[in-house]
């Protein structure tokens, strides 16, 4: 039997009940929902798997039941999704500013920056903070400052912490040969693509439509995977977003949103105007505040002049109210005023390690933390990202995009050879050089 990940209902199940929790839903009735969960033998959500066993299929009329009385749950939380409402509950929400331009090779930056920061996070994906710093130890590379590598690794650590199995092939120091395919890296070509046959002005739908075109379902995960299928069931947006989908407000959203700042440099507003259109496809609440936040960063990285201003664009356009607001403010007081970024990183993790290691929320404060301590210097920045111990190439990509658009230069230890991987139609072997070309067309559209 074929085990899909992410899809399945019974798989669902104890993510639901987790993202319950989380968004304060009735405790009683949660509780009551978990209590026949588990007595028919369902499980709780794997901390590190998107499928279980194949006998759980038995309990999928039961997971479909469940799903849907979790769902019929309102949260308490003031953390609205529709647009007007997350900006009239932003105070210092940004005039619109259209019509700007950037400097072509701060644009170029942010892309090889990208790059970078994917393939640094690329093969520890999934292994835990505690075993990438074990690995980076053993190859002589804490703090990071390289390519991780096998050479000289030790067998009872590579056995300990094995690497990502798809990404250790082309994604170490000894094998890194241009730039391989991967979906944070993916989803910024499709954003690429919206604009370039939409204009300014597409619509959800079209992403949508994009997708079911260009983008093949066994590149989508989590929540792009639920609401692919819920396309194919004849869902309309943002339905897609919430039937069925526990996954609403991890990183998947967060990814996908650079280039909507690219072609807005210096304003974060339409930046983030243009990633809610894009990411209520498939997330609410935080899942989009992560999306609008990490655009709204993107079009100040390419004319501000510090990470804090950065940050405080990126804090500009997410209700205070929020959980992602509050976890990013504390996340950035911490590395304002803490030397030591392994301290910074602990607090996180004792602040948010319940929360599942492809969540939003503690990505986005990572992220944010690590570009106020870096404080420019590109290695320091992407290195904090991925040692964090979260979405490694997700949070090191973000992170990487940012300061290398910031600075306009990677330092050449960075640069990767200049052809892109991708199984999108028109883009194998692209150039980040005629990527950023069409970024800045894009701008004067």
């Amino acid at each position: 039997m074929i085990r899909l990940t992410w899809v399945q209902p019974e798989d669902l199940v104890g993510h639901e009940l987790r993202q319950a929790a989380e968004d304060g839903r009735d405790p009683a009735r949660v509780r009551d929902v978990a209590g026949r969960w588990h007595a028919a033998g369902g499980h709780d959500a794997p901390p590190r798997a998107g499928a279980s066993e194949s006998g759980a299929a038995r309990l999928r009329g039961l997971a479909e039941e469940l799903l849907d009385e979790l769902a019929a749950l309102p949260s308490p939380l003031e953390e609205p999704s529709e647009l007007a409402d997350i900006a009239a509950a932003c105070p210092a929400w940004p005039a619109a500013r259209p019509g700007g331009t950037a400097d072509p090779e701060r644009v170029l930056a942010a892309w090889q920056g990208r790059a970078a920061g994917c393939v640094l996070g690329k093969p520890v994906e999934k292994i835990p903070r505690a075993g990438i710093r074990e690995i980076a130890e053993a190859t002589g590379n804490w703090p990071i400052r390289g390519w991780f590598t096998a050479r000289g690794l030790p067998d009872d650590v590579a056995r300990r912490w094995p690497w990502n199995r798809r990404s250790a092939v082309n994604s170490l120091a000894e094998n890194i040969d241009g730039i391989p395919e991967d979906d944070d890296l993916n989803y910024p070509l499709l954003a690429l693509t919206v604009l370039e046959r939409h204009g300014r002005g597409f619509t959800t739908e079209d992403v949508a439509r994009l997708w079911l075109d260009e983008l093949p379902a066994g590149r989508t995960f989590t929540a792009e995977r639920v609401a692919y299928r819920n396309l194919l069931d004849g869902v309309e947006p943002p339905a897609t977003a919430t039937r069925r989908n526990p996954f609403r407000e991890w990183i998947g959203a967060f990814i996908r949103t650079d280039v909507y700042g690219w072609v807005n440099p210096g304003d974060p507003a339409t930046a983030a105007e243009y990633a809610w259109r894009d990411a209520r496809l498939t997330h609410t609440a935080n899942g989009i505040y992560g999306a609008m936040f990490a655009a709204a960063m993107c079009a100040a990285s390419l004319t501000a002049g510090s990470p804090e201003e950065v940050v405080e664009a990126g804090l500009s356009v997410v209700p205070p109210g929020s959980r992602l607001h509050r976890a990013v403010r504390e996340a950035v007081a911490d590395a304002a005023r803490e030397p030591d970024f392994e301290r910074v990183v602990d607090r996180l993790h004792e602040r948010h390690g319940a929360l599942h290691w492809v969540h939003t929320i503690h990505n986005a404060a990572l992220v944010a933390a690590t570009l106020v301590h870096g404080r420019g210097d590109f290695t320091a920045t992407i290195a904090g990202a991925v040692a964090g111990g979260w979405d490694t190439d997700s949070a090191g990509a973000t992170a990487g995009s940012i300061c290398g658009a910031l600075a306009g230069d990677v330092p050449e230890r960075w640069r990767i050879r200049d052809s892109l991987a991708s199984s999108l139609t028109g883009f194998d072997g692209v150039s980040l050089g005629e990527l950023a070309r069409r970024t800045q067309e894009m701008m004067q559209a």
